[in-house]
């Protein structure tokens, strides 16, 4: 009973939606506030019905109602409740469900939250948002499945078995009998990185739909002066963020759990993620370009319509099967739908953007290339460049199979030494963006404006050089680059963190003159009616601390494997702060869980004969699946992390395998992306001068649209 009334919440929210999307349609072209109304309505009934869809799920969930499909796909009843909630998420259907849920969300406050602010685009942002949240509804209410039979009828067996298997798609199909058990989660997502990490991820790619929908409606309307760039751009800050830090914890969740050393391998589905994050980050800078010189307008569209597509693009890879990862669902017959999704929404995007170019033309052009234009420009073009890097290396392998019947590999090796430059080249871009003015630059000025920060860059350079132990890293890895010494990039932070520093300087002087307060008083104050710009430039600070710790962890790593009995030691050196040793003292075995027995091993670490650190590398052994899942052991520093995995164990314990690394300066990663969502959130964060621009904005677009009508 409660699976049938979920299904038929699903169905009713499938219907309203495409209902909503055509009245809207309608009523715009006919200029019939009633069905715009009703259009609204249907928007709202859409996130009801899918908010009851969701309860009803979890209930499912949480009861162990095996007989529904997915319940037992991804759930036992040894699976502690908490796990069985998150479960929503950790298979296809369910997945696809709560990406309906948020889509019916962020459409439902769209439309509330412009309804008098945007109204004049309004009806064409309920039907872009309706007809996507229509197509995914479509792939788990089993209207695919309608196709089975004709297809078969054609004599293409192959699409008819794939249309057929889309009934069993719904998070609510029942089984004919009751399995005694579920399989259970798989047992790496029972972590809290995965628990967190795909509901950011979802937060970030429903909310670039927002953006894509106003650009659409703008285009349509032809309202594409201020108000579509002025209302969106929370909508983008706040997209932007969850896909941020869902790239954040999905790296600490590879770090913590897969027990590899690493956290960012470039897997298909990491770039999947990361694609519509580098187009998104290109058209945040971009857009202020628009609103400063209203320039760049053409491209602003371009890439909004990109990002939306890269989206869809991203959830088509996770779910189709056509790549390999650890990260992905097993293979489905969804993949040719969603490519057929994104081949039509882009064309008719790219469509309607040349039908509208004459709307389109900039109003000012770039001055000089010695401007701040010219820089965001530049950025732009860096941006989509390690896009395309990305995109070549992560569909590669599948064109190289289709094209020559093998399929390629492209491993990190490629994306390291392509767009590692590209990454340094960006981190110059912003450092130098702040000191160039709009339209043009004296060389004189913008040489005194470098003064520092170049010196700084070239002290730290050389300095750095200095140090023995780093001597050995003046070569880049797998060349004979010795000209350009790993130093060099650690210089080029420090040139970005002086620029930001000295703009931090310059705005608490001006303010210490004017009012007189302290300097923290001042330093607060300077973000706090400023907060788009030094919220930015805080986003930056933490773009440095990341690069920190990247730079450190791909140069000054130090890895080892040992086999060893018990009171056996070995030692692993670190290029920053000495030698460890690691005495194995014994193996202890625990149950974590109903269904979970962990092995751990007892590791004594020391230096130069003081204990620094006990630590407790396992594998947690997963009953119902069969499965064993690493749980490294880390010793944390500011420094460094030790970071050390159980490989493998004979007779007990008398013998064990460990590998050992030393992570140098990973953990300003971690900080340095807490700065970054500290420094987004406070760009994000609404003020009352942005508040009256967009309703100048607004006024002037109803005044526009009276004197067309």
């Amino acid at each position: 009973m409660v699976a049938d009334l979920g299904y038929v919440a699903l169905l009713l929210a499938f219907v309203l939606s495409i209902f909503a999307a055509l009245a809207a349609w309608w009523g715009e072209r006919r200029r019939t506030r009633e069905l715009i109304l009703s259009a609204r309505n249907g928007v709202l009934a859409v996130a009801g019905l899918l908010t009851l869809a969701v309860c009803l799920e979890l209930g499912l969930l949480l009861s162990s109602d095996f007989r529904v499909m997915y319940v037992a796909q991804v759930t036992n009843r040894a699976m502690p409740a908490f796990f069985k909630l998150t479960a929503l998420w950790g298979g296809q259907a369910g997945s696809l469900l709560f990406w309906s849920w948020l889509m019916a969300l962020f459409a439902a406050a769209a439309v509330l939250r412009g309804w008098q602010r945007t109204r004049v685009l309004i009806p064409k942002v309920i039907v872009v948002t309706q007809l996507t949240l229509a197509f995914f509804l479509s792939l788990i209410v089993g209207v695919w499945a309608l196709l089975a039979s004709p297809l078969e009828a054609l004599g293409m067996s192959t699409g008819a078995a794939l249309m057929a298997e889309m009934e069993t798609l719904t998070p609510f199909y029942q089984l004919d009998f009751t399995p005694s058990d579920g399989r259970g989660l798989n047992p790496l997502l029972r972590h809290w990185g995965m628990i967190v990490h795909p509901p950011l991820l979802y937060l970030g790619f429903v909310g670039f739909v927002i953006p894509f929908a106003f650009a659409v409606a703008a285009l349509s309307t032809r309202q594409t002066g201020d108000l579509w760039i002025r209302v969106i751009r929370r909508w983008t800050l706040v997209a932007w963020l969850f896909l941020s830090m869902g790239l954040l914890v999905g790296m600490w969740w590879a770090y913590g759990v897969l027990g590899w050393g690493g956290y960012w391998g470039w897997d298909p589905v990491e770039n999947a993620a990361l694609m519509p994050w580098l187009t998104g980050t290109a058209f945040l800078h971009s857009v202020i370009i628009q609103e400063r010189r209203g320039m760049f307008k053409v491209w602003n569209m371009v890439l909004i319509m990109i990002t939306y597509s890269l989206v869809i693009f991203g959830t088509f890879l996770t779910r189709s099967g056509v790549v390999s990862s650890v990260h992905a669902f097993a293979q489905s017959g969804i993949g040719p739908l969603f490519l057929g999704f994104v081949g039509i929404t882009f064309v008719a995007s790219v469509l309607l953007l040349f039908a509208r170019l004459d709307s389109l033309r900039s109003e000012n052009r770039l001055d000089s290339l010695v401007s701040r234009e010219a820089i965001f420009l530049f950025n732009n073009l860096l941006f989509l460049a390690i896009f395309f890097v990305t995109l070549w290396g992560t569909i590669f392998p599948v064109v190289s199979e289709l094209l020559a019947g093998q399929k390629a590999i492209v491993g990190p090796p490629f994306f390291n030494q392509v767009n590692g430059p590209l990454f340094a080249l960006l981190v110059l871009t912003m450092g130098m963006a702040p000191l160039m003015p709009w339209r043009r630059t004296a060389p004189g000025k913008l040489a005194r404006l470098l003064q520092w920060p170049v010196v700084t860059g070239l002290a730290t350079t050389l300095g750095l050089l200095a140090v023995p132990t780093l001597r050995q890293f003046a070569v880049l890895p797998g060349t004979a680059l010795r000209i350009v010494p790993v130093t060099a990039f650690y210089g080029l932070l420090a040139f970005t963190l002086m620029v930001i520093g000295q703009e931090f300087w310059r705005g608490i002087r001006a303010r210490r003159r004017v009012t007189g307060e302290r300097y923290a008083t001042a330093w607060l104050n300077l973000i706090r009616y400023n907060r788009r710009r030094y919220g930015g430039y805080l986003v930056h600070v933490g773009v440095v601390m990341i690069a920190l710790g990247v730079i450190g962890t791909h140069f000054f790593k130090v890895e080892t494997q040992r086999n060893l009995a018990r009171g056996e030691s070995f030692t692993l050196t670190s290029p920053l702060t000495g030698s460890y040793t690691v005495t194995y003292e014994g193996l202890r075995v625990s149950a974590t869980a109903a269904d979970v027995r962990r092995t751990a091993a007892e590791l004594k670490v020391t230096r130069e004969g003081q204990v620094l650190a006990w630590l407790y590398p396992a594998q947690d052994f997963f009953i119902a699946q069969e499965q064993a899942v690493t749980t490294p052991a880390m010793r944390h520093s500011l420094a460094e992390d030790l970071y050390i995995i159980l490989a493998g164990w004979e007779n007990g314990g008398t013998t064990a395998t460990f590998k050992a690394y030393v992570e140098p300066l990973v953990n300003w990663l971690w900080i340095g992306g807490l700065v970054f969502i500290l420094g987004t959130a406070v760009a994000a964060w609404p003020t009352q001068a942005e508040e009256r621009r967009t309703a100048v904005a607004t006024e002037v677009s109803g005044h526009a649209v009276t004197a067309r009508s």
